[in-house]
């Protein structure tokens, strides 16, 4: 209601000042004038924001400049609005600096002073001086001085203060008293953990109706101090973020004058259950009790709240079922409920019953069951959010919905066909269908009536598109997802209309076929998310221009020819298992970069020594191309790197000491290569982080260095196919991650900042899944998903001499195969639980095989061949599938069982 009651209030004041513009009356104050053009002398314009403020004959009225407003019948400025602009299409804010000037005291009819959003020294005291000021926003200024102006407590007539997410210290609380006809407070995102004091005084003022208090780490016997007093706020009271129990909110809040019409009580700790007792609050309108941890269901009493139209109950553990949810509210007054990120189950019961509502968002539950078979009645909703829940069945007749707006049931169950519902839905703009089963053709006569559709995403069904090339749709889109839809063999000619797209996913739809010169050249300068992957594209990319920060994906296509120019401020680029050719120096000025990923490529050449620009890269893979010289020194400058494999090229040369900087790494892959020299002792050090080091097959020498006992999260090292020589460490067995991981498998994926969509909005977070080849039964296997379940040490083929650790941590594969150890096998590998792979061939090895091998019931391949044991076989070792042995290094005097295993494996290797 204030919100309302301020914007009513300054767009009459903006009327009142521009009526004079259409008369063409010059009445701006000479002093007035002077006094702004002094006032603009003291600002950092960077933006050329008050560009209109001159001093030439021709703008001569300054009540004409643009953020001014000036009386109509005196010609006195009073409003100046130099709050900042965020700008969408530049996504930043474009604001002021510099310095407040005293000039401002020139202005002594000013009412209305708005400089929030911006960067000065300092808020002035002089401030205070402005009687006149009626309204004053201060919000998010960015101030190198925090000290507070007291002076505005002799602002009598101020009626509103808004001094959220500025970085004042405020301590000193008897100003505060004089703001007699003070009626919205914002404080909101102010540390007043220490200003109790202050508090107390604001809720004494006789004119507050609206106190806003969002995230102030207010302490609990402070806000127990001011909320007993406060019993003259009439209509909204605003305590978000601040982590306040229910027990010191409700017992003020039910002993309340019942006058209040708004409360938002977001994030803080409430928990247990809504009390009944908020169906005594008669008047109310709005209720926010947003991610509060509360529990059960909504009470019964909230049937009485007949003036309830907002209802905001997102992000807690209500697990009611939503038929009896329903139930308890009011049907005729209620416009928007958000029960979003519940526990909420049941089936979707009639919600035409609730004639005002225009906003339903019930995503992130637990709903199950089908649709009502028919709706009973129109609706008036705007806005229907159903997605991520367990929704079953076709979908109903939706001609009811004649306001519909948006409509989203992405990533549940429904099935049949989409098609013959969507055409009475001419009104809608946002269509999310994705991750369905939804069947069938959609052609043009079922879109012919979305006129307004902008958002579009039938991703991850079983929908073929049946469009002719020469369709002209009906809409301009902004957003298409189309994964895994099939659009044809050939390029879809009907997205040359589609001009204004920001995000475009054409990715697994079934298209064969050269990408047509018009689609490039016709890429929207706006495009942020372009994803072409895992298709049968084909041709030469030519240079790209487009897009803000863009995410391009042309992965698994046959995209050919040198890598073209991408847009400068690219965010990730993927580009991997195509035929691209030629060198990649000139990716060296897309500094944006935090995902790089050119693997299964043809490129070539020696990496640049420019790395150092792509300061921001989170993954780099360029792994299996024909790159040849050494890894770059300039390596080392990307310190937020997680994840790098240069496997399968052809590099030379020693491992960069500049990479010890990288200490964010968690996997490092830069097998099969030919790199040299010696494992570097920094490597265990520096990398602390690491859960994967693989430098197979290259040409490394010298001994493995004890530091990489140092990698207490390692879950696979992998340093076979070297020249290694000397022992195998004994501390091997400090891997005290890798011992403990029964207790639970790790993530073998990890976040990096990038585009991500869900739907319109842009979020920051991305994953990435790590992908690691292992030597592993025999073959080489590519692992991912199950990444986090694998704990492997391979040093095979090398030659290492010396007997194995007694006491060797805990892991699922072990292979020391093609060296020259000594020894007897450690009976202590009996109890490795979750070993599946054992290789100890071609080694020196004597004596006995161990008979706790017998016990490892996980066990699928063991393989001691070609060694010198002796001995007997031990009891149940042939069951083991994989089994490589020679006999006539072993006694006989198998038991008949194990007799009967070895006949069955030599009929079966025969």
């Amino acid at each position: 209601m204030m919100d309302l009651y301020r914007r009513v209030l300054y767009l009459l004041v903006i009327f009142l000042c521009n009526k004079n513009h259409v008369l063409g009356i010059t009445r701006c104050v000479e002093h007035e004038r002077i006094a702004l053009l002094q006032f603009k002398t003291g600002l950092i314009d960077d933006y050329a924001l008050l560009n209109s403020w001159k001093n030439s004959s021709n703008v001569r009225d300054c009540c004409q400049w643009r953020r001014v407003g000036c009386n109509n019948a005196t010609g006195r400025v009073v409003l100046l609005d130099l709050s900042a602009i965020i700008s969408e299409e530049l996504e930043q804010t474009l604001g002021f600096s510099g310095k407040i000037d005293s000039s401002l005291l020139s202005l002594s009819s000013l009412t209305y002073l708005d400089l929030s959003g911006n960067s000065f020294t300092r808020i002035p005291d002089f401030i205070g001086s402005l009687k006149n000021l009626q309204h004053l926003k201060l919000s998010n200024i960015e101030l190198t001085s925090p000290k507070f102006p007291y002076q505005l407590g002799n602002l009598s007539n101020l009626q509103t203060l808004d001094l959220a997410s500025t970085s004042v210290v405020i301590k000193n609380t008897d100003w505060l008293a004089h703001l007699s006809s003070l009626k919205y407070l914002n404080l909101s995102y102010i540390d007043l953990s220490e200003s109790g004091g202050l508090l107390y005084t604001a809720i004494k003022l006789p004119s507050l109706v609206e106190l806003q208090l969002i995230n102030c780490m207010l302490p609990n016997n402070t806000a127990k101090s001011f909320l007993d007093p406060m019993t003259n706020l009439s209509k909204s009271f605003a305590v978000h973020s601040n982590n306040l129990p229910s027990s010191m909110i409700y017992s003020w809040l039910f002993n309340f004058s019942g006058s209040l019409t708004d409360i938002y009580l977001s994030d803080n700790a409430l928990l247990d259950t809504i009390p009944e007792a908020f169906g005594t609050i008669t008047n109310l309108k709005t209720l926010d009790l947003t991610n509060n941890g509360l529990e059960g269901g909504i009470p019964s009493s909230f049937r009485n709240l007949n003036h309830l139209h907002s209802l905001h109950l997102s992000a807690n553990n209500l697990a009611q079922d939503l038929p009896s949810l329903f139930n308890n509210l009011p049907v005729r007054s209620l416009q928007v409920l958000d029960l979003y990120a519940n526990q909420l189950s049941g089936p979707l019961p009639d919600f035409t019953t609730f004639t005002a509502l225009t906003e339903l968002y019930l995503k992130l539950n637990q709903l199950n069951g089908s649709f009502p078979e028919k709706f009973k009645q129109s609706s008036n909703l705007w806005i229907l959010d159903l997605a991520d829940n367990h929704i079953t069945g076709p979908l109903p007749d939706l001609s009811v919905f004649v306001s519909l707006r948006e409509l989203y049931f992405e990533r549940n169950l429904l099935h049949g066909t989409l098609s013959e519902r969507l055409g009475s839905l001419s009104k809608l703009e946002s269509l999310g269908a994705s991750s369905n089963f939804f069947q069938g053709t959609i052609s043009e006569q079922h879109v012919t009536n979305l006129s307004r559709l902008v958002y579009l995403d039938l991703s991850y069904n079983s929908l073929a598109l049946d469009l002719s090339p020469d369709w002209s749709p009906p809409f301009q889109l902004d957003v298409i997802w189309l994964s895994s839809c099939k659009l044809g063999s050939s390029f879809p000619e009907w997205l040359k209309t589609q001009t204004n797209l920001s995000v475009l996913d054409i990715s697994d739809a079934g298209i064969n076929d050269t990408v047509p010169s018009w689609f490039w050249e016709s890429l929207n300068p706006s495009l942020r998310y372009l994803n072409m992957s895992s298709s049968q594209m084909h041709g030469m990319v030519p240079n790209l221009v487009f897009g803000k920060q863009p995410l391009i994906d042309m992965r698994s296509n046959d995209f050919s020819g040198s890598l073209p120019l991408f847009p400068l401020d690219t965010i990730a680029l993927i580009l991997s298992n195509n035929m691209f050719t030629g060198p990649i120096s000139s990716l060296c000025n897309v500094t944006t970069l935090n995902r790089l990923d050119l693997s299964n490529n043809k490129l070539s050449g020696m990496l640049p020594n420019c790395l150092n620009n792509l300061d921001s890269l989170y993954i780099l893979n360029l792994e299996n191309n024909k790159f040849t010289g050494t890894i770059p020194a300039s390596i080392g400058a990307l310190q937020l790197l997680h994840m790098m494999s240069m496997r399968g090229n052809s590099l030379t040369g020693e491992i960069p000491l500049s990479l010890r900087n990288c200490k964010e790494l968690q996997l490092l892959d830069l097998g099969e290569n030919q790199l040299s020299g010696t494992i570097p002792e920094w490597m265990g050090e520096s990398l602390s982080s690491l859960l994967v080091l693989a430098l197979p097959s290259n040409r490394f020498h010298g001994t493995i260095p004890t530091s990489l006992c140092k990698l207490k999260k390692i879950q696979i090292l992998d340093l076979s196919v070297n020249n290694i020589l000397g022992n195998i460490p004994k501390c091997l067995d400090n891997f005290s991650e890798m011992t403990m991981r029964e207790k639970g498998t790790p993530d073998a994926s990890i976040e990096y900042n990038a585009i991500g969509l869900e739907r319109t909005r842009l979020v920051s977070r991305s994953r990435y899944v790590f992908k690691v080849l292992l030597q592993w039964k025999g073959r080489q296997s590519e692992y991912q998903k199950t990444l986090g379940l694998v704990l492997s040490l391979d040093l095979s083929s090398n030659s290492l001499t010396g007997e194995i650790p007694d006491q060797i941590a805990a892991l699922v594969a072990l292979n020391l195969s093609r060296n020259s150890l000594t020894g007897r096998i450690p009976e202590h590998a009996g109890h490795l639980k979750r070993l599946d792979f054992l290789d100890l061939s071609r080694n020196n090895l004597v004596g006995g095989i161990p008979s706790s091998l017998s016990q490892l019931t996980n066990l699928g391949v063991l393989d001691l061949s070609f060694n010198d044991l002796s001995g007997r076989i031990p009891k149940g070792i042939l069951r083991f599938v994989g089994l490589h042995y020679r006999t006539d290094a072993l006694v006989t005097g198998l038991e008949q069982e194990d007799k009967k295993m070895l006949q069955k494996k030599k009929l079966m290797k025969s």
